[in-house]
């Protein structure tokens, strides 16, 4: 059995890609969303095993371009942690 629970993170624009690499690599995270300021969702993605290289790079990229327009955000994570 797993169990869902969710972590965010503070973070500013530069950091942000650095920390969806990171968190991509732990492997227990099914899915990263990035919040503004206020709250508002600027960007959801779900991961799934196997989810590396090529298949993940665009999403990178639009993390990448993102992060370069944005100043502080929060980093929300859904982890499936084994029970």
């Amino acid at each position: 059995m797993a169990t869902i629970t969710k972590e965010t993170f503070k973070v500013q624009g530069e950091k942000v890609l650095n920390k969806v690499k990171e968190l991509v690599k732990e492997g227990n995270v099914r899915k990263i969303s990035i919040h503004e300021k206020d709250g508002r969702e600027l960007m959801s993605f779900p991961l799934s095993l196997g989810v590396v290289g090529a298949v993940f790079a665009p999403v990178l990229a639009a993390v990448g371009a993102l992060a370069a327009l944005i100043g502080e955000c929060s980093i929300t994570v859904e982890r499936e942690e084994k029970v």
